[in-house]
């Protein structure tokens, strides 16, 4: 079994920086991509950035490039999400998630497990 827990988040000032991380239970972490996605209030889940298993390629969604970075430390089990030059469009629960199905790494279907979820709030 696996767990994703999450840590970090809270509130931030437009324009501020957060860092999310999850820890990864179980010693097959370093064998997957790993993804983060959100979801804002009555919107859909949505892709934020992913890594794959050796962290040597990452992806993001436009609205984040720039301004996030995923990282991860796979002696550590932990990925990491460095959110800058926050918006209060980025106000969402985030999640992080394990690609364990093949597809594409931005579709949320792709990824099998998945940490409880961490609310971010920006204020404007």
């Amino acid at each position: 079994q696996v767990q994703l827990v999450q840590s970090g988040g809270g509130l931030v000032q437009a324009g501020g920086s957060l860092r999310l991380s999850c820890v990864a239970s179980g010693r097959t972490f370093s064998r997957y991509t790993m993804g983060w996605f959100r979801q804002a209030p009555g919107k859909e889940r949505e892709f934020v950035a992913a890594i794959t298993w050796t962290g040597g390629s990452t992806y993001y969604a436009d609205s984040v490039k720039d301004r996030f970075t995923i990282s991860r430390d796979n002696d550590k089990n932990t990925l990491y999400l460095q959110m800058n030059s926050l918006k209060p469009e980025d106000t969402a629960v985030y999640y992080c998630a394990r690609q364990g199905y093949s597809g594409s790494y931005f579709t949320a279907q792709s990824y099998d497990y998945w940490g409880q979820g961490t609310q971010v709030t920006v204020s404007s």
